[in-house]
């Protein structure tokens, strides 16, 4: 089938007959040229090459130093190499430690996002990481409690703003349709970050005591020096937003001593995204008045609500995972608890692979998508709570459970946003919305990281009953992220999710206030696409 547009070929094309600008300085209603979908899928995945990778390289590494945090309490323990014996910290200290990275990350995570959007996506990206490097290796010299909190409250700080930035940073290339299995792709690099470290840190506790450094300050170091080489790399290989076709880019201010990056697409590659995607290459301004109108939309709250229990028991589930195993057989040694951590992101793993993208291929069940892998780590935490303790590998399967089911949630919750406020706010609704609901939703990760498990002393005694409570508290989070998904489901079928009056207003994302937009994707994002054009439908 030809790739050529209805309207006239791409080669007879001249960039200005395809701008924005020319059909606004001629009075002319957007032009709506579509290309065969083979040739847009071909232009999506040569953007997923280019992006993809490097996303997944800097969400592995800075979830590792995220979360390494949980491995070096229980690394060398055995000799009394480990991160709380060394620093004779308290079971508060360490719960106060993990919660003040959530502290700075929800305080900090809107404000860096909404910095990304008025600057250079991928130069603040970059910034990112290269950061959370640096404050990575700074774990190497912690000696007491205060500067393991002080680190802590700092990496949160810095940090803040990445995950959004990422899903804020695939709507610049992908309508928001498209991005739930993108999402999950590179999400998986929590998931075999969780996995590899766990496996890895098992080789670092054999490290201790080379070069004077115990296992888990090699463990610090290697993963901080990685990731700010990483962040220098990024201003080369992250491309900037797109352009429209016949536009140069000029480097002015800091931006000229910066490396440039080649652009992500040229020639009829970028002609073919520019009709696709023709909303992010002409973003309308967005004021103070724009932020308060997506604050007071009453769709960021269900998603928030939403977000704070798969997160809250996710972060839960990676911070105190070889916690939770070394409860259910106190007798497993650290390298054995390092082996058994990891199948749990497997699992994760294998969800994400396999549920993000159906969920994009059904969008309009996104809420289904999402509570079914909710009851799933529901089943999982009630058979780790109430499984026989005598059957210890009984209740370890109930962790295989919750990281399947974890795996799918946080994507459609992310993607789910992108969808609902790009349309009914723009670009400022989407990077707004989606740092609120990460950052308020990880109110959840406080709960669980401060108050639960080794937070709470009654609950962790050793017995039969170990962490029970916390368990039954992380399954009553989960119901109100079903409920939550629930009520926003109904809610959206009962109010719809019209573009806002702002939007209709500035011409930016719609047309004469109608419901059908000016680029091709959105006229299919109409309609979902089901099992439509799959290998065995392309057969037939």
């Amino acid at each position: 089938m030809a790739s050529a547009p209805r309207s006239l070929p791409a080669e007879s094309k001249t960039p200005a007959e395809t701008s924005a600008d020319y059909e606004a300085e001629n009075g002319l209603r957007p032009s709506q040229v579509e290309y065969d979908i083979e040739r847009v899928e071909a232009v999506y995945k040569k953007l997923d090459l280019r992006i993809i990778p490097p996303f997944w390289i800097l969400y592995f590494l800075c979830s590792a130093i995220r979360s390494n945090i949980g491995l070096a309490q229980t690394m060398n323990a055995d000799v009394g190499h480990d991160l709380i014996t060394k620093l004779g910290l308290s079971s508060n200290d360490v719960s106060t430690a993990l919660a003040l990275f959530y502290v700075s990350y929800v305080i900090f995570d809107c404000p860096s996002n909404l910095i990304m959007s008025k600057l250079s996506p991928r130069i603040w990206m970059a910034r990112i990481v290269f950061a959370v490097g640096v404050i990575g290796a700074c774990f190497t010299a912690v000696q007491a409690a205060w500067s393991l909190k002080f680190l802590r409250f700092l990496l949160g700080f810095v940090i803040a703003g990445m995950w959004p930035g990422m899903s804020y940073y695939l709507t610049l290339f992908y309508p928001p349709s498209r991005t739930g299995k993108r999402i999950g792709q590179y999400f998986t690099a929590a998931q075999v970050s969780a996995a590899v470290v766990g496996l890895v840190s098992a080789g670092f506790q054999l490290m201790d005591g080379a070069g004077g450094l115990v296992g888990y300050q090699w463990m610090f170091l290697i993963y901080g020096l990685l990731a700010a080489v990483l962040g220098w790399t990024l201003l080369w290989w992250l491309p900037e937003r797109p352009l429209p076709p016949g536009e140069t880019r000029t480097r002015s201010g800091f931006m000229k001593w910066l490396p440039p990056t080649p652009e992500a697409l040229t020639g009829e590659d970028a002609l073919v995204h520019y009709e696709d995607l023709k909303r992010v290459y002409h973003p309308r301004p967005w004021s103070l008045k724009d932020l308060g109108l997506v604050l007071i939309d009453w769709r960021l709250w269900p998603l928030t609500l939403m977000y704070f229990g798969v997160v809250g028991v996710g972060i839960g589930t990676q911070l105190y995972g070889t916690v939770i195993i070394r409860g259910i057989n106190p007798s497993f040694t650290g390298v054995q608890l390092s082996l058994l951590f990891a199948p749990i992101w497997i699992m994760d793993l294998i969800a994400i692979l396999l549920v993000t993208p159906i969920s994009d291929r059904f969008h309009r069940l996104r809420s289904l998508f999402f509570s079914c892998a909710v009851c799933i780590q529901i089943a999982g935490l009630l058979t780790v709570t109430f499984a026989p303790t005598e059957n210890p590998w009984a209740r370890y399967g109930g962790l295989l459970m919750v990281g399947f089911g974890l795996g799918p949630t946080v994507p459609i919750c992310m993607t789910w946003t992108n969808e609902i406020f790009q349309r009914r706010h723009g670009e400022v609704g989407v990077a707004a919305a989606s740092a609120l609901v990460s950052g308020l939703g990880n109110l959840g990760s406080i709960t669980t990281t401060y108050a639960l498990y080794t937070g709470w002393p009654a609950d962790a005694a050793p017995g039969p009953h170990q962490y029970r409570r916390s368990n039954l508290t992380m399954i009553g989070i989960l119901c109100i992220s079903i409920l939550s998904s629930f009520v926003m489901f109904v809610a959206l079928k009962i109010t719809g999710n019209r573009p806002s009056h702002k939007v209709n207003s500035s011409g930016g994302s719609t047309m004469d206030g109608s419901d059908s937009f000016q680029d091709g994707a959105a006229r299919r994002e109409l309609q979902q696409r089901g099992f439509g054009r799959m290998w065995w439908s392309r057969r037939k």
